[in-house]
């Protein structure tokens, strides 16, 4: 498959998305909501460009006539260093970057990011809007068992995986939103286990890069 843009990569995904979720790919109309684009001619120029790239197959007359192409498997891609793995819903009790729990890689310059991220993680609900991290948004994250006060991590408790800024006193610790809706996670560490699966180091939204 030829290279993709970071647009192209960005409806590719949300495709796929639809798909996982749904059992059925997007409408024209449905991709033009989600990317706000003017007119479904936008959407379908998308769409003609991921056919060209061997991408996805159109199928003429179906209104959700979209069909993914094979991909490169998960093992070449996480042999190319300019990939990164995109995590997105995690499941109870597997480890966040299994096979099973990757949806895409993402083409990507790791030096982008300092230091330079492991993965991608998919930002599910508004915890830490003030933060300035939003439902959808792509988590850049360097993996690493230890955290810093005032870092935002990527943790796990049980079998939820939750972001939130770290704070630690003693044997305390914190788990903080960045949204007073959202109440702050407590952990006794003498009768929990808190298990942190790494850092923020910057974000992908669309129309570019939010660097940390």
């Amino acid at each position: 498959m030829d290279p993709l843009t970071s647009r192209q990569t960005e409806i590719l995904d949300f495709i796929r998305r639809q798909i996982a979720e749904q059992g059925l790919p997007p409408t024209r109309a449905e991709i033009v909501n989600a990317f706000g684009f003017r007119s479904l001619t936008a959407a379908d120029d998308h769409l003609r460009a991921l056919a060209r790239k061997g991408a996805i197959e159109l199928r003429p007359g179906a209104s959700r006539g979209i069909r993914l192409l094979d991909e490169p498997t998960l093992a070449a891609a996480a042999n190319d260093e300019d990939s990164l793995p995109l995590v997105g819903k995690v499941a109870a009790g597997v480890p966040i970057t299994a096979i099973e729990q990757i949806e895409s890689w993402y083409r990507l310059d790791r030096h982008l990011f300092h230091p330079q991220p492991d993965f991608l993680l998919r930002v599910q609900g508004w915890s830490m809007r003030d933060a300035g991290i939003l439902p959808g948004d792509l988590l850049a994250v360097q993996r690493t068992a230890i955290a810093e006060n005032g870092q935002i991590v990527v943790a796990r408790l049980g079998d939820e995986v939750t972001v939130k800024r770290f704070q630690r006193r003693g044997e305390q610790v914190q788990l903080l939103p960045a949204n007073p809706d959202f109440t702050p996670i407590r952990i006794d560490l003498r009768r929990e286990e808190l298990a942190i699966e790494g850092r923020a180091v910057g974000l992908l939204r669309t129309g570019g890069f939010v660097l940390a």
